[in-house]
């Protein structure tokens, strides 16, 4: 590891001092909600405020301890970060190995001008030391810094420059994605699908049974709630979604209402492109893209996990023209797939037709689903490993399976291929992204 001299002695910085407060209203929030309406029923609501107040001092305090314990610094291509009172950690994150760096903005956040940053790396699990929270120039500025360190650009032996994020009137707008598209979109869900009849079904039963407790009217009211959390929270997500490319040429992404998000994402750290067209989506011709980045963790326990959002919602010209900025040389009209062979319909009796693999000089290409329907395109040059995989049944049948591995977790996958042709198509896998790689590696 290398170090300027303007890196060896910068100071230790702390997060802004409103972080406690924030922290311990975000931990209250969880509390509450984790008590059920039934807990407020049983205690009563004097013993209810004053358990919510014991506990809302206790996290007050405890996030105050732990932000005088917590403090950064970057010292040469590292970002160091150290943390706890009795077990103290001390990490350090290569900077070569960041992958994306998000600027999020809660709506406490937003009410008091502070943002998170939280930082994404090749095989990260996990978001890797979220350092909540800064000023958001402060936090622009830091973001700034890493992505120029991460790309081995002159920051370091130029602290001034690049130091702020690139103004918007100097970005390039590829896309906003309209609020009532997207509204309709999440309207067209199972979830929101199912919920008239869920209703009626409840009301029928308050009515046969005649009784409308406060307890089970509010019970009745959180089901419900449930039921449409995850159309509504993708609303409140992708609200005023807006992508764009910087100077740079890294892609600018922005969205969200409650919470804010602005990701800058270096276009040679994109794993692979995944479409999908939904079901109830394709009487209106939509689909939607994600893109998978190494080490992107997404929201935990959530189907995003390691792939972010590319277009939330849009059509097929759409999607064709982002897929062209972000891939180039990959025009979505051109895609030819082949199909498995016909004796793989033991597998598939229904879904066979829409099973299909295809090489194209630049992306190796997949597709899969009969309900829901999806692609995923694989540039060579990301592959890190070709496997062949035969189970049982495809033992039978002669058949096997193509796992096109990448660092973002997701494979393209050639399902229930002749073996023989399973083979082949490893090899040409291999091939190419040796040549694809070395293409990359060459001044």
């Amino acid at each position: 590891m290398t170090t300027t001299p303007g890196d060896v002695g910068e100071p230790r910085r702390r997060l802004h001092p409103l972080s406690p407060l924030l922290h311990g209203a975000k931990t209250m929030a969880v509390v509450v909600a984790a008590l059920s309406w039934q807990t407020l029923g049983q205690v009563g609501l004097e013993r209810f405020a004053l358990v919510v107040v014991v506990l809302a001092l206790g996290a007050v305090v405890f996030s105050v301890v732990n932000w005088l314990t917590t403090g950064y610094h970057v010292v040469g291509r590292e970002l160091r970060i150290s943390d706890g009172l009795f077990w103290r950690r001390n990490r350090a994150i290569p900077l070569e190995r960041l992958q994306a760096v998000e600027l999020r903005r809660p709506l406490l956040a937003q009410l008091t001008g502070l943002a998170e940053l939280r930082l994404e790396v090749v095989g990260g699990s996990k978001t890797e030391a979220p350092l909540a929270y800064l000023t958001v120039r402060d936090a622009a500025a830091l973001r700034e810094r890493l992505l120029a360190l991460a790309g081995r650009t002159t920051w370091a032996a130029q602290p001034d420059a690049g130091a702020q994020a690139a103004p918007p009137s100097l970005e390039r707008a590829l896309l906003r994605v309209s609020n009532r598209d997207l509204v309709t979109s999440q309207l067209l869900t199972p979830q929101a699908f199912f919920l008239p009849a869920g209703i009626t079904f409840v009301v029928i039963q308050f009515v046969l049974e005649a009784q409308w407790t406060f307890i089970g009217i509010a019970s009745t009211i959180t089901a419900m709630a449930g039921v449409l959390l995850h159309p509504v929270r993708r609303i409140l997500q992708d609200w005023d979604f807006r992508l764009a490319r910087d100077p740079g040429g890294r892609l600018v992404v922005r969205y969200g209402l409650l919470e804010t998000r602005s990701q800058v994402v270096p276009l040679h750290r994109v794993q692979s492109v995944g479409l999908t067209w939904p079901l109830l989506w394709r009487g209106q011709r939509w689909l939607h893209l994600r893109l998978d980045i190494a080490g992107y963790a997404g929201e935990h326990g959530s189907d995003s996990k390691q792939s972010d959002r590319l277009l939330p919602v849009g059509d097929f010209g759409t999607a064709r023209a982002l897929v062209w900025d972000v891939l180039p040389g990959v025009d979505l009209t051109t895609l030819a797939t082949s199909p498995p062979p016909a004796r793989a319909r033991w597998l598939h009796p229904f879904a066979l037709r829409y099973l299909g693999v295809g090489l194209t000089p630049e992306v190796f290409v997949s597709r899969w689903g009969l309900l829901t329907r999806e692609m995923n395109l694989v540039p060579y040059a990301r592959l890190q490993s070709v496997r062949v995989v035969q189970g049982p049944l495809q033992r039978l049948l002669g058949l096997a399976t193509v796992y096109a591995d990448t660092a973002g977790g997701r494979s393209g996958q050639a399902r229930d291929r002749d073996l023989a042709e399973a083979w082949a198509l490893a090899e040409q896998l291999a091939v190419r992204a040796r040549h694809a790689r070395g293409l990359l590696s060459q001044p």
